[in-house]
């Protein structure tokens, strides 16, 4: 029921800017929706505690499409409402015909899809308030951030980059992180671990999704899933809130906003860059079978959705989560554009890595576009210019465009052939080498073409979903029972390799080698031209216990192990941190363009046998300082001839990835290299060429 509304002076209001805004005469409100018949402003002001009001009973004014309309904007203002603290969302009522795609439901309060704050649950997975509403909210008392005089934007050359993908919650959610337990799985947390990260070496961080999203929605009904949290967040409710559950001790949404820039801005000190994996292919709002109505769908189904106007209204569903997002469409094109431009003015963003990219490929029918004006519009704006942009290439209706992503020489694609080649030659899989060696060359034969660079091939062995670098040597299959979909979750096709023994084991050979291979996928990555990114956890060797679909756990499956990483500090992380930092000071892994005969020897003639798992070559430097790599996917030694260093050079092993830690890495390199030297079965060497 409705409160009685206070003596608010009440004007026509303006269509734009979109969302709230503060204007001369009051609060300005303004949304759009093509196809509804009435619309009501709902408003819950501060006088209650914020949970309280989110079920609570709201003030509404109902808009005269005669006065609080311009074309398919809906707009009030009101005067005299506080500047913040004020929750609110908006009935609407339209046709009820499903078969020509609407949903409209006057009984449900959406959220403004510009709404720049959401504001719902206060604390991450506070099961007391599980059905928690979600509203938006506006703050225009608080002072303009301070990003500080010294304040300098990264702004680091894609060649240069080392990403590191990650998960905000998961990275200090766990007692091991030993911080405060209200910093625990937060952007201040997340602050606090900067240090580890420097150490490691990275210079960018790929976050996992930030957007507000609700952690409980498998659990709004009974499911096989009902036991899960959702700890990723690839179920966007608004796109241009931050999680408020990310922010430190409950503070919610006006704190939300004000930590992850303090993290920004202490990432950016620190020298690093700050990626956003943001997810505009699908929203939370799920199917028609089991809707989670919080917005779009119930504010303009049929321009915010795919529909399938020929199967009576029906959603398409290209993102395998029910439904998929219109993003060719002009109005929401135009909404992904302001958000992406609202994370960089506003948050500092430095780029962003779009999830089931191809989805955005697709026209209003679901079919594939050559010229997609989305992906187009995103490359030519002036605004996200500076941006890194990165497309996964594929999605989950069989569009897989890596290599072929609409590009204008901007776009760079997470490459997954360089992924899946880059497993099967480690492992050992007969006829890989000639695809092994055009990988870590830079992909030439997919990026090869118009002026694309290589650092447009984002080079990965391990993602958040799949097998983490652990697993990958200790499971040949996935064990997803933990999910809840019967094991039929989750990739089949993981090019995985147990080492002689699926999981867990205390025999010192199979754990000698598994360390090996983690040390071979890591080298390769670290050496191949093109922009690597690790994963987080895979610097001491982090297990999922082959889970490789872990989307829903909020437990040590996903969460960071800071016990483990000290254990591994002296060898695993050790290796890693040293390759890592070798690739960053060693041009001849970073070239702008891609590989001539100059640049690169390969000592190879045996390219066409498929039994020979055997590749070496040079990486030659202007200065003498050549780098020979050799990689033994055998099971047996390989004595191999090396070829003359450059004149007045001598080689200098630095890794030989079967030598136990420290000697598996020497920065300054072994010297005493003869003419031959006998590569280990499943091992690798890197010699350097020093005066």
């Amino acid at each position: 029921m409705s409160e009685t509304i206070p003596s608010f002076k009440i004007f026509p209001g303006q269509a734009f800017p979109l969302g709230v805004s503060e204007v001369d005469n009051g609060i300005n409100f303004a949304i759009f929706s093509q196809h509804a018949t009435a619309v009501t402003l709902c408003l819950s002001l501060p006088q209650r505690g914020e949970l309280d009001r989110l079920a609570g009973s709201m003030i509404e004014f109902s808009l005269d499409p005669r006065v609080n309309k311009t074309g398919d904007i809906w707009h009030i203002c009101i005067e005299d409402l506080p500047r913040s603290n004020v929750l609110y969302g908006y009935r609407m009522a339209g046709p009820k015909d499903w078969d020509t795609g609407h949903r409209f439901d006057s009984s449900n309060v959406l959220i403004d899809p510009y709404a720049k704050l959401v504001e719902g649950r206060r604390h991450f997975g506070d099961a007391k308030h599980k059905l928690s509403k979600f509203l938006g909210t506006y703050d225009f008392d608080s002072l303009p951030f301070d990003w500080g005089d010294n304040y300098n934007l990264p702004n680091i050359p894609e060649k240069d980059l080392v990403m590191y993908e990650m998960n905000v919650r998961a990275f200090t959610a766990d007692e091991s992180s030993c911080l405060d337990p209200n910093l625990r799985g937060t952007y201040a947390g997340l602050i606090e671990k900067i240090p580890h990260l420097l150490e490691l070496g990275i210079n960018a961080v790929e976050l996992l999704p930030v957007f507000e999203f609700d952690e409980f929605e498998f659990q709004r009904r009974p499911n096989p899933r009902d036991h899960m949290i959702n700890t990723w967040g690839y179920s966007t409710i608004n796109f241009f809130a931050p999680m408020s559950r990310y922010t430190s001790g409950g503070g919610g949404a006006v704190s939300a906003s004000w930590e992850f820039k303090e993290m920004v801005k202490a990432f950016h000190g620190a020298g690093i860059e700050v990626i956003l994996d943001v997810v505009y292919n699908h929203t939370n709002e799920a199917d028609d079978e089991h809707p989670y109505t919080t917005s779009f769908r119930g504010i303009d189904n049929k321009v915010y959705y795919m529909v399938d106007l020929n199967n009576k209204g029906q959603l398409l569903n290209f993102s395998g989560c029910g439904n998929t997002l219109h993003c060719n469409h002009p109005v929401v094109m135009e909404l992904i554009l302001d958000s992406l431009k609202h994370w960089v003015v506003e948050y500092h963003i430095d780029g962003f890595r779009f999830d089931l990219a191809s989805v955005l490929c697709r026209g209003t029918d679901g079919s594939p576009l050559n010229a997609p004006p989305l992906i187009r519009a995103i490359a030519k704006d002036a605004i996200l210019s500076r941006c890194k942009i990165i497309a996964e290439p594929w999605d989950c209706g069989g569009l897989y465009l890596v290599g072929s992503f609409p590009n204008w020489d901007r776009w760079a694609e997470w490459n997954g052939k360089y992924r899946d080649d880059l497993r099967r030659f480690i492992k050992g899989d007969p006829g890989m080498k000639g695809a092994f060696a055009t990988r870590v060359a830079g992909s030439a034969d997919l990026y090869g073409v118009n002026k694309r660079k290589p650092y447009h091939s984002v080079n990965f062995v391990l993602a958040h979903d799949g097998f983490t670098i652990y697993d990958l040597v200790s499971y040949n299959f996935k064990h997803n029972k933990a999910n809840g979909e019967g094991g039929n979750d989750g990739s089949n096709d993981n090019f995985s390799w147990n080492c002689g023994f699926e999981g867990e084991t205390d025999n010192a050979d199979i754990k000698a080698l598994r360390f090996r291979q983690m040390k071979n996928f890591h080298l390769a990555l670290m050496i191949s031209q093109g922009t690597p990114m690790m994963l987080m956890g895979d610097e001491y060797g982090h297990t999922r216990y082959g889970n490789n679909n872990s989307y829903g756990h909020d437990t040590a499956i996903n969460n960071f192990q800071w016990q483990q990483l000290d254990a591994r500090k002296s060898d695993h992380f050790r290796f890693f941190s040293e390759v890592i930092k070798f690739r960053r000071t060693h041009q001849v892994f970073r070239h702008e363009n891609f590989l001539s005969k100059g640049d690169v020897t390969w000592h190879e003639d045996n390219w066409d046998n498929p039994d020979s798992k055997f590749l070496a070559f040079t990486l030659h430097d202007n200065s003498g300082g050549d780098i020979y790599l050799a990689f033994n996917a055998h099971d047996y030694c390989v004595k191999v001839s090396i070829p003359p260093p450059p004149q007045r050079r001598q080689w200098c092993r630095v890794v030989d990835t079967h030598l136990a830690s420290p000697d598996d890495f020497v920065c300054e390199g072994v010297p005493g290299i003869g003419s031959t030297y006998d590569v280990a079965p499943y091992s690798s060497i890197l010699l350097e060429a020093k005066p």
